[in-house]
């Protein structure tokens, strides 16, 4: 296999797929995943809080606050969309593990978060995400057509705030 030029990453926000959801999830080693029986109805009675719908003012928040961390990891950030239930990135970030920088940026988020919206809310973001590895420049250009294409709005100097290919 390739060595990936960039990587696209998702994750969910709080609450929004949980294990057990009828959605599946992809396990990494046996593919897609149907959920047990009533998981669901457990994973919900475990939460204590409730489920993270963003809002304009938190995407704008989170989107900026990640293009802020990249910057300073000098990590290229190729599209960005933060949506209501979760963020779609596709990245650079040479000598980094996907999941090293999918914690980094949940924490920065969740700090920003917390400073800017909701000071009592502790849990921003699911445990996990997906990653896919991107190894060339058509399928770079086809993650980054799709992340920008769901946008939930648009940013009056997207080029200004990422260093996009």
């Amino acid at each position: 296999m390739n060595d990936p030029i960039a990587l696209f990453i998702t994750w969910p926000t709080f609450g929004t797929w949980l294990l057990g959801d009828e959605r599946g999830w992809v396990e990494l080693t046996h593919g897609w995943q149907l959920p047990p029986p009533s998981q669901d109805l457990e994973s919900l009675s475990r939460m204590k809080e409730d489920a993270v719908i963003l809002g304009d003012l938190e995407c704008r928040i989170v989107e900026k606050q990640i293009v802020e961390s990249c910057k300073h990891r000098r990590w290229t950030v190729h599209a960005i969309s933060c949506r209501s239930n979760h963020m779609h990135l596709v990245i650079r970030a040479i000598n980094t593990s996907p999941k090293q920088i999918r914690e980094a940026l949940k924490d920065w988020t969740t700090r920003r978060l917390k400073e800017k919206s909701d000071p009592n809310r502790d849990q921003w973001w699911a445990e996990r995400g997906s990653v896919r590895w991107i190894v060339d420049l058509d399928s770079l250009k086809e993650a980054k057509q799709y992340v920008n294409s769901t946008r939930q709005f648009e940013k009056k100097a997207d080029s200004e705030s990422t260093n996009s290919v």
